[in-house]
């Protein structure tokens, strides 16, 4: 909703200014439709052009991301710790082979069942069944387990934020398609060039609307959305490097409370949660 009221603040200061310095409001209203037509045509046909269907809908998915904001609060973070807690002290005190009822079926497994966003999230599933799997299989380098990790993440990120940088792009051809269709303008008041100089006046000003309202979409709605998503993403991908922070710590040996510890500590700052309140959901813990 922050992204909805900032734009609807943008357009009150934009066209308020212009209205209150004595700018005549009905020369845009009129240029308007036909400048859009020509504009955001144009940048939606560029869109198609440069994605693939799958594309396409990631980036129509990435609008939905920016008006809804990152997906993961406190609790959640709460709620993973708690589960990678429980499953790296199965491991630590039963064998890695004691997880293979609950990584093979998640779905199934008691243990997910208890933390019904995290068995939702494939994400986040895959990658804990993936790489406890591969820790039952003996490959339990904890320096391997973090390189192949990382670059699965890095992987992840760079594919989460392909609609952002389709954003960008939009955003950057923008002002582009904007002098496009002023140009047109000019080309359609010169051919009218015989007309009253009110007249030619009011084609003129019309031929302009294209390129303000290029640029005024570039800067004032596609960008700033392309840059909120970026951000909501990267938000989002420190929720899988907890994962990794969890597991990689519990490679090294350490106790399972000493690796949701380091865990913790990769969550951002405003989900954080407290010592306190995570030792408190990891004593109320109760998976049968």
């Amino acid at each position: 909703m922050l992204t909805i009221g900032g734009f609807v603040f943008v357009i009150i200061c934009v066209f308020g200014g212009y209205i209150l310095a004595g700018g005549k409001i009905g020369i845009i209203l009129a240029a308007l439709p036909f400048e859009m037509m020509i504009i955001g045509g144009s940048a939606l046909g560029t869109l198609l052009m440069a994605n693939s269907m799958h594309g396409l809908k990631h980036v129509a998915a990435g609008f939905g991301k920016v008006l809804r904001g990152g997906k993961f609060t406190k609790s959640d973070y709460v709620d993973l710790l708690s589960l990678l807690y429980w499953l790296v002290r199965l491991a630590s005190t039963k064998g890695a082979m004691a997880l293979e009822a609950h990584i093979e079926k998640p779905h199934e497994s008691s243990a997910f069942g208890k933390f019904p966003r995290i068995r939702d999230d494939h994400h986040a599933v895959t990658l804990i069944c993936d790489y406890l799997r591969m820790v039952g299989m003996h490959a339990d380098d904890p320096h391997q387990i973090e390189d192949v990790f990382a670059r699965e993440l890095r992987k992840l990120l760079n594919e989460e934020l392909h609609p952002a940088h389709s954003m960008q792009k939009v955003a950057d051809a923008l002002p582009a398609l904007g002098i496009v269709a002023a140009v047109m303008g000019v080309i359609k008041t010169m051919g009218s060039i015989t007309e009253p100089p009110p007249i030619l006046g009011k084609m003129i000003g019309a031929a302009l609307v294209g390129t303000f309202l290029g640029v005024f979409l570039a800067y004032g709605l596609m960008g700033p959305i392309a840059s909120r998503l970026q951000s909501v993403v990267e938000e989002e991908i420190k929720y899988y490097e907890v994962i990794r922070a969890v597991l990689v710590a519990h490679l090294h040996g350490n106790a399972p409370q000493v690796s949701v510890e380091t865990g913790r500590k990769m969550a951002p700052t405003e989900h954080m949660p407290t010592f306190q309140e995570l030792e408190e959901a990891l004593q109320n813990l109760q998976i049968a």
